[in-house]
């Protein structure tokens, strides 16, 4: 059994001061209400069975899950089939199924608060997705779905606060970067056993694209985790079948059953490096139009997760208010505005780096990683709100990440540069005794340092300078969450002219792996330090273990908690916070300070 050392947690409720007894009173009444439905075979993860008066049995195989909470309405998701006998080979069958839904304000379902009908159809994959309205706000709910006389598996949601109310506190788990082939989802099971979550904020790369033997799937044959299915991810039903793998991972199903989950997507929910009209991970004159590729994956995407969709699908941008307390703004950085990425071949040659090209290309002002019309609709929702805490959500890392050219090219393209290690050593003699510096050395040492990953914002400076300066002249406070690296990352927020705006915290990766397969030769600990030492910035790294991170927003500070698990091969594991680092409300404030 998996156990953890975090510290001791103190429930609470978000969304009120009330008595703790209360909420105390709300997980009793889930726990007893799951043992009950459990005994009745309906909160089975494996799904329900069996026949009807139809005799058409169903399944619930894919559990069920709540998203995008409002104050008075939530989404509630769930998918059900008619149910295929085990061994079966016949084909699946299609059949649209009618569905009953309903949300109680009990996990007994004693006093039921909204409910209605739905249809599961084929023509989206037999998905459903309710937008349940009518409900009070600030308040726990629990949900539940019936077909053919079978129940779903109960799940546990809750509204936002009333616009503008008063919020003691705030507990958001922030994911990124989860690749099913190279472990276990322990990341996903010890978010789940927590009672004092209020959200789950996914920023992206919920799954991945790539076929059997493809990214980090070394262990996969071993661990029973071969992606389905066997290729990589191009049509429709390529990524159905991926999402319906992911869902179907127990570890998954109960997080998504215990938290409502706010979420956008990254590049890997389409392929490696997307932007507007290509990606890297994508090749025409094998896999088609780009253009249908997206659209595949998008429409994947809003019948497989728990979004509030729109009428255009490419839009997921959307804001969520937690009272006066904290206004998270979701964003997207990948598909509706960003312009090709930069790339470091295209600046090197015979003759070295070409730094002056570069920085031309660099600072041109035209270069658009969210878009006009993204970059205006952030701008209102940031003058428009009071709360205290302005958090984005997305995907990439914002903070400055300039690293010696050497180390960078030694990383992307071993034998053209020098070691972290190295380098280190370098400066230290530079420091200590510069008169023993060969001319190697002191040419290694005199190259420029820069942007260490030019998919992130270092690649569109003029872009990020915007976002910076308009919170900055609002005089907000600001806080960015990224993913994306599968590394844990914090670092103050600066603009080009050295004016402190806000901070970023960036979580690990749920199972996707760091530097420590990238770097395999420096130990993590020595790369985290070097790195914090080279980086102005950056105040901490890690860059080798697998977890996520628990944002505590009071009016007060806004804290990050950097939660680790200790392996993802083995299904035993304890979890412990590694670091713990906030920031502070207010003018002259705003940076990482320690707990």
């Amino acid at each position: 059994m998996s156990s953890s050392n975090t510290p001791t947690r103190k429930l609470h409720n978000f969304f009120s001061s009330g008595a703790a007894g209360q909420t105390d009173a709300g997980r009793r009444d889930f726990v007893r209400g799951s043992v009950a439905l459990a005994a009745s075979g309906a909160l089975a993860l494996s799904g329900c069975g069996g026949g009807d008066e139809d005799g058409i049995p169903v399944s619930f195989s894919h559990g069920v899950a709540s998203g995008d909470p409002q104050s008075d309405r939530v989404i509630l998701w769930t998918r059900v089939r008619v149910a295929t006998p085990a061994g079966s080979t016949a084909a699946p069958d299609l059949r649209d199924l009618s569905l009953r839904w309903e949300v109680a304000s009990d996990s007994e379902f004693k006093t039921i608060v909204a409910s209605g009908n739905a249809e599961a159809s084929a023509a989206r994959d037999h998905t459903v997705k309710v937008d349940a309205g009518g409900l009070q706000a600030g308040q726990k709910y629990f949900y539940r779905f019936s077909c053919q006389g079978q129940l779903s598996p109960v799940g546990r949601t809750q509204t936002l606060p009333a616009a503008g109310s008063a919020v003691a506190q705030l507990k958001l788990a922030v994911f990124s970067c989860a690749n099913y082939p190279a472990g276990y989802f322990n990341v996903y099971a010890e978010a789940a056993k927590r009672d004092d979550l209020d959200v789950a904020v996914h920023l992206g790369d919920y799954l991945y694209e790539y076929g059997r033997g493809g990214y980090a799937s070394e262990q996969a044959k071993t661990l029973g985790r071969e992606v389905e299915p066997a290729g990589e991810t191009i049509a429709l039903d390529d990524y159905r079948r991926r999402y319906a793998q992911y869902r179907a991972d127990a570890d998954l199903q109960r997080l998504h059953a215990k938290l409502p989950m706010i979420a956008v997507w990254d590049d890997h929910e389409i392929t490696n490096d997307a932007w507007m009209n290509g990606a890297e991970n994508h090749q025409p004159a094998t896999e088609g139009d780009y253009a249908k590729r997206k659209a595949a994956a998008i429409q994947a995407y809003h019948e497989w997760m728990p979004i509030r969709s729109q009428t255009n699908t490419e839009q997921i941008y959307r804001s969520f208010a937690f009272g006066n307390l904290l206004a998270l703004h979701m964003l997207d950085t990948r598909i509706v505005g960003r312009d090709e990425p930069l790339d470091y071949a295209k600046y090197t040659g015979a003759n070295g780096f070409d730094a002056v090209s570069f920085g031309k290309d660099m600072a041109k002002t035209d270069r658009q990683l969210l878009g006009a019309a993204q970059n205006g609709w952030l701008q209102q929702q940031l003058a428009a709100s009071s709360a205290t805490w302005q958090v984005l959500g997305q995907q990439v890392l914002m903070g400055r990440m300039n690293i010696p050219a050497p180390i960078l090219f030694e990383a992307n393209y071993p034998g053209t540069g020098v070691s972290v290690s190295a380098y280190a050593a370098m400066v230290a003699k530079s420091q200590l005794a510069p008169a023993t510096l060969t001319a190697q050395e002191r040419a290694v040492l005199a190259q420029p340092s820069i942007p260490y990953n030019l998919d992130a914002w270092d690649g569109y400076a003029a872009a990020r300078e915007t976002v910076l300066a308009t919170a900055r002249q609002l005089n907000k406070n600001l806080v960015v969450l990224a993913g994306d690296t599968h590394n844990a990352w914090a670092s103050d927020l600066q603009d080009l002219a050295g004016n402190q705006v806000g901070v970023e915290f960036a979580t690990s990766s749920v199972t996707s792996p760091g530097f420590e397969v990238y770097l395999p030769k420096e130990t993590p600990q020595v790369l985290a330090g070097a790195l914090t030492q080279l980086i102005g910035p950056l105040e901490y790294a890690d860059t080798s273990r697998r977890g996520f991170m628990v944002i505590t927003a009071t009016a007060q500070e806004c804290r990050s908690d950097w939660v680790y698990v200790s392996t993802i091969t083995s299904r035993e594991y304890t979890a412990s916070v590694g670091k713990s680092l906030k920031v502070l409300p207010g003018q002259g404030q705003r940076r990482l300070v320690a707990v």
